[in-house]
């Protein structure tokens, strides 16, 4: 899917600290304030000329307002909360989706049937087993859209094209995002209503809903209240539908085309949650809305989807923490967002017509910004509170279970899944010490520790656990234990000792590491694992590193390089903040440039692409310390930790650690002010209050901000660290101490550069040259 400086002070004295809700599925609507400043920055950013946002519940609409322009071009003109957007793909599911289910409702049509029941010619070319649900689900097999370098023209001409489609893959075998499904599903409505899919709409969805501004094709009177789009061939679309497919088929397909406002995709949202019906008339039944809205996808498959509609986590604050069920919603390519959310009740819409007037627009971290602040205000939820407003997801995790996972052809196979694939050989004949913790098991879940114990040939004698245990859960000096899953000694590498022992080592031929790193410096596995290689080289024994992905991508170097002096046992090497390598990788650069010498053997990872991000690679996340609980966290850490030294609290003892920065001596709007005037590529600000129940400032109030990451690729970490501190130096210098981060900023001339008052943006090109000559020393050692 395809700066100005902005008048901060301005906009920040329209809204106070943004009081986030206490009881989760309740909003404190002035804490929804900051998407007017976060708004207005995406449009002083050009990201967007304008866009209306509106977020409500059935009782109430909570937020809506218009902001920026309509239209750039051919003259300006100004946004407001009744312009028509041009949904793209939300037509799949507000016209396309909610008419195939009616006609379910009607028993005209089963989910399951073979589409070549209504429409025989479709079954050529080996689409005769492709089912209605599997065009929902986009499990059809078909490819994304139409060949659109030929040269085609109407409807019909479409309709041809899709008989002679063939699938790309087996019919409910693999998930492929496809507009042809839905191209079809439009043609179904027609075929059994017998009427075309925009009249059948507007005739029994939009007209006795009360949507009196949404639908296809609208006339040209009412061009001037319609956002336009894109310059196509040297022509303005506007009030034409901008999706090529949908414009070549005349403007009604049922993928792309519709036209609607934010009030009334909000009166659609509302029927949705109130099941199936709005001010008296029923649209759909109860039981399918819940069907539509809870996993439909094949048996076993990974990517799990409603009946049109994305799943995800509702609404809250810890929603990367949560079951990936409960919300629904779709996006559309223009710059489009409707998400509903059953468990908090409430719905979150979003309008851009972000590809005008060229198509270089970007909505995504508007999207992304105002999603977060939507669930801020809302707080935290649990799995448990899902469950209960969700039933049906309950039951489907109960069906779930039955079934073997399928993992997607783009799963990433670490080194433990390598091994074991290989019925671990190597080790074959060894007594073998496994050093590792939760992070440690097979993309099946499966345990290291269980699945060494019991390979044929193999000596699992003892485990060796890091900082956190062998669970990840606790903090401060662990004791060796005994492990309850298969009575070995565990012993412990963050108590008394930090290094194994020779006692440890006794009758031990291997070691192997099997550990989640979190890609940062200031992190202690790494250290634990050279640690253990030393240990190894001079007990002559093998060493073996199963390797895992860097969560947070393994393409982007940043940050200020750490002194050579200035090593520890948070930071082995000197090494830039990101790094930009895997574990297995940092082992053979310790093991060399460090002068090591172990026998190191590094099991490589299968399918691993350097620029994947730990969400791109198919694993399971399991947070790799306490604090690190989401992939947004763990993003937020090489930054926001930079800090952590001084007398601030990051969030640690709360439920969104990394998210959250403050202390009862800072004022959050201030703070909040001060940063976003900074325009931190990635990252905005928003007041917040919080309590940590522990670490720095346990049980006193503090005040701060929340960071919302909305566009991670473009986030530098490290210098949004140095940009807090700055801003903390320059707001507070008698309260902040600034030269406490110096263990984690790695070396004495950039903090005194802040102390100095040297603008970040002068610091950080000061980088460079440490950060070209570790790329090309890293390069030697890269896997990948």
């Amino acid at each position: 899917m395809k700066i100005a400086a902005l008048i901060w002070l301005e906009i920040f004295l329209l809204w106070g600290t943004a009081a986030f809700a206490q009881n989760p599925g309740q909003i404190d609507a002035t804490a929804l304030d900051p998407i007017g400043a976060l708004t207005q920055r995406e449009i002083q950013l050009g990201r967007i000329p304008g866009a209306v946002v509106l977020v409500g519940n059935p009782e109430e609409i909570l937020y809506r307002k218009a902001f920026g322009l309509s239209a750039l071009k051919p003259e300006p003109r100004p946004m407001t909360v009744d312009t028509r957007f041009d949904l793209a793909s939300l037509t799949k599911v507000v016209a396309t989706t909610t008419a195939i289910l009616q006609l379910m409702d009607q028993q005209k049509l089963r989910l399951d049937d073979p589409v070549a029941k209504y429409w025989p010619e479709f079954g050529e070319n080996h689409k005769e087993s492709i089912t209605i649900r599997q065009l929902l689900t986009h499990y059809s097999g078909l490819r994304a859209d139409l060949d659109l370098t030929r040269a085609w023209w109407g409807y019909p001409a479409a309709l041809s094209l899709i008989a002679a489609e063939k699938p790309l893959v087996p019919p409910g075998s693999q998930y492929l995002y496809s507009d042809i499904n839905f191209e079809i599903l439009g043609e179904l409505v027609r075929r059994i209503s017998g009427m075309p899919l925009d009249v059948y709409c507007a005739r029994y969805i939009f007209q006795p809903l009360g949507m009196k501004n949404t639908g296809f094709t609208p006339p040209l009177t009412s061009r001037p209240n319609i956002a336009p789009t894109e310059y196509l061939n040297g022509r303005l679309h506007w009030g034409e539908v901008h999706d090529p497919t949908a414009y070549r088929m005349g403007g009604v397909s049922g993928h792309a085309g519709l036209f609607s406002t934010a009030d009334d995709l909000a009166i659609f949202a509302r029927m949705l949650l109130d099941g199936g019906s709005a001010k008296g008339v029923r649209i759909l039944n109860r039981r399918t809305v819940t069907q539509m809205t809870t996993p439909q996808s094949p048996p076993g498959m990974t990517e799990l989807r409603g009946l049109g509609w994305a799943l995800a986590a509702p609404f809250a604050t810890n929603r990367e923490q949560l079951l990936p069920l409960g919300a629904y919603g779709h996006l559309g390519y223009t710059g489009t967002l409707l998400r509903i959310d059953p468990v908090t009740r409430t719905f979150l819409i979003v309008l851009s017509n972000r590809v005008h007037p060229h198509g270089k627009g970007n909505a995504n971290p508007l999207r992304r910004g105002i999603l977060a602040i939507v669930s801020a205000a809302l707080g935290p939820q649990t799995n448990e509170q899902i469950l209960a407003a969700r039933p049906g997801v309950a039951a489907y995790r109960q069906r779930a279970a039955a079934y073997p996972v399928i993992h997607p052809a783009t799963q990433v196979a670490t080194g433990l899944d390598v091994l074991k694939t290989e019925n671990f050989a190597p080790l074959k004949g060894l007594r073998v010490g496994l050093i590792t913790n939760q992070t440690g098991v097979d993309t099946d879940g499966n345990r290291g520790v269980d699945l060494l114990f019991h390979a044929p040939g193999v000596s699992l004698t003892k485990i060796f656990s890091p900082e956190h245990g062998l669970q990840g859960n606790r903090d401060g000096k662990i004791p060796s234990e005994r492990d309850a899953g298969t009575g070995l000694p565990v012993y412990s590498l963050y108590g008394e000792t930090r290094k194994p022992t020779e006692g440890m080592l006794r009758d031990i031929d291997a070691l192997v590491f099997d550990i989640q790193d979190a890609g940062v410096r200031f992190y202690t596995y790494a250290t634990t694992m050279a640690y253990a290689m030393e240990a190894a080289a001079r007990r002559n024994i093998d060493f073996y590193v199963l390797d895992r992905p860097d969560p947070i991508a393994a393409n982007i170097v940043q940050g200020p390089m750490l002194e050579a002096t200035m090593t520890s046992f948070t930071s082995y090497f000197p090494l830039p903040v990101r790094h930009g390598m895997t574990i297995g990788e940092l082992a053979r650069l310790f093991n060399q440039e460090g002068h090591i010498g172990a026998r190191l053997h590094v099991i490589e990872m299968r399918g691993y692409r350097r620029r994947d991000w730990y969400d791109e690679t198919g694993i399971p996340w399991i947070p790799p310390s306490p604090n690190l609980r989401t992939l947004t966290e763990a993003t937020l850490y090489p930054g926001v930790a930079l800090v952590e030294g001084a007398n601030v609290s990051v969030g640690r003892g709360t439920d969104t650690p990394f998210e959250l920065l403050g202390a009862p001596w800072i004022d959050g709007r201030k703070l909040a002010d001060a940063l976003n005037r900074r325009d931190i590529a990635g990252v905005f600000f928003i007041p917040a209050n919080f309590t940590p129940d522990d670490s720095r400032y346990v049980h006193q109030p503090c005040h701060g901000v929340r960071l919302l990451l909305t566009d991670r690729r473009e986030l530098d970490s490290p210098f949004l660290g140095i940009e807090l501190a700055s801003t903390l130096h320059q707001l507070y210098p008698e309260q902040f101490h600034t030269k406490e981060i110096l263990s984690m900023v790695g070396s004495p001339s950039w903090v005194q550069a802040i102390t100095d008052g040297k603008d970040p943006r002068s610091i950080a090109p000061q980088w460079q040259e440490g950060l070209r000559e570790f790329s090309a020393l890293r390069k030697r050692f890269l896997l990948y």
